[in-house]
């Protein structure tokens, strides 16, 4: 009779190591399952944020077709095309133009004007919408740029605006 109680000790002493040995190995399965969960996400994260097709590009406020009609020819207008990447066409008249620019916005709103300065690479020395014929091929300008609203500009010779010869109409973003 003494041996029944030992022996039911000793079941119970194993059935609990057993289960405890059970619950462990539960554990630690699920505790690796997090991990590997947690090392998919980590991939899956960087293959997104690698794989992101949205690129925010920022370019001057400058670029796009501006169009400027010439005072004593009110049908011909010179175009003036600021692309992306700091080359410029310049078309009037007959003549066209390509070069390069740089546009430097003003750093203070409403203080400053913003600084454009323009180099002309070629010209086909044809006559421009005021009727001159004069190659202007390796001339550069510096304007100063005015902007009454976001689709009208003035070009001036100083930086306070007094004197502003042009207004160019954007005619395309």
């Amino acid at each position: 009779m003494l041996s029944y109680p030992y022996e039911f000790l000793a079941l119970n002493l194993c059935m609990k190591r057993t289960y405890f040995t059970i619950l462990l190995i539960l554990c630690s399965s699920v505790a690796m399952a997090n991990d590997n969960k947690a090392v998919v996400a980590t991939e899956d994260t960087d293959q997104a944020e690698n794989s992101n097709p949205i690129r925010v590009v920022t370019r001057p406020e400058i670029v796009g077709l501006w169009g400027m009609q010439i005072a004593n020819n009110k049908k011909c207008i010179e175009y003036y095309n600021f692309k992306s990447n700091n080359n410029v066409i310049i078309k009037s008249g007959d003549e066209w133009s390509s070069g390069i620019y740089d546009f430097q916005p003003a750093q203070e709103e409403r203080s400053l004007l913003s600084a454009l300065v323009l180099q002309v690479k070629y010209d086909n020395n044809e006559k421009d919408c005021s009727g001159l014929q004069e190659d202007q091929t390796g001339e550069i300008s510096q304007y100063f740029v005015r902007w009454k609203n976001a689709s009208t500009i003035n070009f001036c010779s100083n930086e306070k605006a007094e004197q502003c010869f042009a207004t160019l109409y954007r005619v395309l973003p």
